[in-house]
């Protein structure tokens, strides 16, 4: 009993500690990782037809010269964990920066499918390694009290880089008077999109050149003095003894366990908490979310806007994304993650199913659908619903858990795998989404909106709240009673 309230005291006395100034920087450098995320999945929106023009592709082979990428970005994603585990978060990023920066400057100077194929697959893995060590970064160095706020930061940033990627295009594209007109020397418009990526590129290497390691890292590579020295300049108030032998303490146990940071176990041949890790991403993609930006222009189109107008809305929308994004910064702390997700699949589940209602009543005019009367304007506020109900529980929060959930030991790997699950569900809804609309728009939006009813029974019976807990204490929450007890 004494124990336990010796540590309900310090709980007590961490979440009343202030939050340094220098954590809020570190956590905000490390989201960049997450910018770049976001900048690579939607800059080539606005270059789609002018590569397809350019290099005389048919609209299948323009699809997967799109979505190949985010295969890179499954591997990179896998490959961050081993990466990640074995030389450091920092060194991780490097790479990341290095590859994104080779892509963008590659495919823009592209001549061919082929190359164009190899450079995107190139930023693809950049990308892969940036999503996963990002939050990990972020969560290793943030203080328990506000580690949901900061670790945030990476969907923050993430919706941020679909906003500038979004109004770099529209800029490019209206000052060559269109994407594929020469704009500065003699350059496409659309080759610009691409190159302009190396700008933040540049600037998350040279960040991960500043920033220290992440001490759970160093604790776990055995050099506890450089721990010590970065929880002192970035929480001098907190409990610093207290800190290093909570991770000291989680490492052990898996040392003696003779799990050393395995991923086998018992569930399907990988352990529970991986699976969870994986449930988490399939559903954040399953929703559907990424064809709101990725292939929005049908639905505008349906409810009576120009096809040219299709990338001013969805600029708008990335901007509704960001503002609902930091509404989930400010409450994840506060009202913890479960009733924050379960609210989310909620309201995503009745705005899906309300997209879904709207489109069953369309008909055909010149092969696409159209909405009358009052459906048009109904579907439009329930797509623009479901941005806000997905930016404010599933796009930020689940980065947040995915930070949380994993053992030291394999958090990087973990994550490395939820990750890649992720981009894979990413890719198989961006490749599947023009077959099942043409096939029918209202059982596409249906599916989804069955998906986002499963998320809240899976966030509902094995999603445990992690608020307020070191990441030794949450990574428990995951472990079955008659394992733990052993």
């Amino acid at each position: 009993m004494p124990e336990f309230h010796n540590k309900a005291a310090a709980n007590v006395a961490t979440a009343q500690a202030p939050l340094h100034g220098k954590v809020i920087g570190l956590a905000v450098a490390g989201a960049v990782g997450g910018f770049l995320f976001g900048f690579d999945s939607s800059v080539v929106n606005g270059a789609v037809d002018s590569i397809q023009g350019s290099f005389a592709l048919s609209k299948g082979v323009t699809g997967f010269a799109v979505a190949v990428a985010l295969l890179g970005c499954a591997v990179g994603s896998w490959l961050a964990g081993a990466i990640g585990d074995r030389f450091g978060r920092i060194p991780a990023m490097k790479l990341g920066a290095l590859l994104f920066l080779v892509s963008a400057i590659g495919t823009g100077f592209s001549i061919g499918l082929g190359d164009l194929i190899v450079w995107r697959l190139i930023g693809g893995l950049g990308i892969g390694l940036a999503s996963v060590i990002a939050p990990a970064y972020i969560s290793e160095i943030s203080p328990r009290h506000v580690r949901g706020r900061l670790a945030s930061l990476q969907q923050l940033a993430i919706t941020t880089g679909i906003f500038a990627a979004l109004l770099s295009d529209a800029l490019l594209a209206n000052g060559a008077g269109g994407a594929s007109h020469s704009l500065w020397a003699g350059i496409e418009a659309w080759r610009w999109m691409f190159i302009a990526g190396a700008v933040p590129a540049v600037v998350y290497g040279w960040i991960a050149f500043v920033l220290p390691e992440s001490p759970r890292f160093l604790v776990l590579r055995g050099d506890e003095e450089k721990a010590r020295g970065v929880f002192e300049s970035i929480a001098p108030e907190g409990d610093l003894d207290r800190e290093i032998r909570d991770i000291r303490q989680a490492i052990e146990e898996d040392r003696h366990a003779e799990r050393r940071g395995a991923l086998r176990g018992s569930s399907l041949g990988l352990k529970p908490v991986l699976w969870v890790g994986i449930a988490l991403s399939v559903f954040q993609q399953f929703v559907g979310i990424n064809v709101i930006f990725y292939y929005s222009t049908t639905l505008w189109k349906s409810v009576g806007f120009r096809e040219e107008d299709s990338l001013t809305i969805s600029v708008v929308t990335s901007i509704t994304n960001i503002l609902v994004t930091l509404i989930a910064i400010a409450l994840v702390d506060r009202v913890g993650r479960r009733p924050i997700l379960l609210v989310g699949s909620v309201g995503m589940a009745v705005s899906l199913g309300v997209m879904a209602l709207a489109f069953s009543t369309a008909t055909l005019v010149n092969g696409e659908p159209s909405l009358s009367g009052a459906w048009g304007p109904v579907a439009l506020v329930a797509a623009n619903v479901f941005v806000v109900c997905f930016g404010a529980s599933w796009g930020p929060l689940v980065w947040v858990l995915l930070g949380e959930i994993f053992p030291p030991s394999i958090r990087a790997r973990g994550l490395g795998i939820a990750a890649a699950a992720q981009w894979i569900a990413n890719f198989l809804i961006t490749v599947s989404f023009p077959a099942m609309a043409a096939w029918s728009l209202t059982l596409t939006y249906g599916l989804y909106a069955a998906f986002a009813a499963l998320s809240f029974v899976f966030v509902f019976m094995k999603v445990p709240e992690t608020n307020g807990m070191s990441l030794e204490q949450a990574e428990t929450l995951f472990v079955r009673p008659e394992k733990a007890a052993r």
